[in-house]
């Protein structure tokens, strides 16, 4: 008699799935049994089966009953994310019940129904970054989620009716055309410092650049990877020669730069302004 491999059936369902989900596949008990047998698929908990290659995050929550949750699930959704807290967040839903033990976790109650190896809804996430994390992570993480078109109006609405009153004005401020989390967290802070700048502007003979400062300071967040290859850094000074020669001054940080030494880069950022009359 046939029948569906555990390990097949898993990876259409997206790699984590319960038993009755797979039986409705036509996978049977012996198949599942003979699988984890054989090291092909893993059992995080009773009635829980996933892939080998499933994120440690999925598994370590599925193990306590829940799904991965806060930081850790906005990375699974693609959004840049700052900083995650050292310790695992796991989503319980409304009516979720901790298994066994989960020391260094933080358990999330919010409503909503888990879905085995899924993290929560964008909007959750969101809610959940915005109670455990900073303002600079819940912005970054807010603006990319915009970029990538996964909150509806409706979604916007909720999410600033849910925050606390004093970050609802980040809801506000969010735009959703930021390449990176980088842009984001310069243009928040210059905010902070009340400068107010241009973003994703286009200039002819340079090309769009991400920041604009008055009518002459150029703001380039240099985050991608392919940046420290040497024919992104050649394109890279050939637009800045190239508005230089339009009366631009090009200021370039690194993704170091902008998070782990900012008073560096707001240093560099005013000297500028005073240079141009712009302070």
């Amino acid at each position: 008699m046939s029948f569906i491999r555990a390990d097949a059936a898993l990876r259409s369902l997206g790699r984590m799935a319960r038993t009755r989900e797979l039986r409705l596949r036509g996978v049977p008990e012996a198949e599942l049994t003979r699988a984890v047998r054989a090291g092909e698929i893993l059992r995080p908990r009773q009635g829980v089966y996933a892939l080998p290659d499933t994120p440690d995050a999925l598994l370590h929550s599925a193990e306590h009953g829940g799904t991965v949750g806060c930081c850790e699930a906005g990375l699974l959704l693609g959004l840049w994310i700052l900083r995650t807290p050292p310790e695992h967040h796991v989503w319980m839903g409304t009516v979720g019940t901790p298994r066994g033990g989960c020391e260094g976790c933080r358990m999330h109650w919010d409503a909503g129904h888990v879905d085995v190896g899924r993290p929560p809804p964008v909007l959750v996430v969101l809610l959940q970054i915005a109670s455990c994390a900073d303002e600079d992570t819940f912005f970054a993480a807010l603006e990319s989620a915009l970029r990538r078109s996964l909150l509806s109006p409706k979604d916007i609405g909720r999410l600033c009716s849910r925050l606390p009153a004093d970050m609802r004005w980040l809801v506000a401020f969010a735009r959703g055309d930021a390449d990176s989390g980088l842009e984001s967290l310069i243009r928040l802070r210059l905010h902070r410092l009340g400068i107010d700048v241009r973003t994703q502007v286009r200039i002819d003979g340079v090309g769009e650049v991400d920041l604009v400062i008055g009518g002459r300071l150029i703001i380039e967040a240099d985050g991608a990877e392919n940046h420290g290859e040497p024919a992104a850094r050649s394109k890279d000074l050939r637009r800045d020669a190239a508005a230089s020669a339009l009366g631009f001054e090009t200021l370039r940080f690194t993704y170091a730069m902008v998070v782990h030494d900012w008073p560096t880069v707001e240093r560099a950022i005013l000297g500028a302004m005073i240079r141009h009359g712009l302070r």
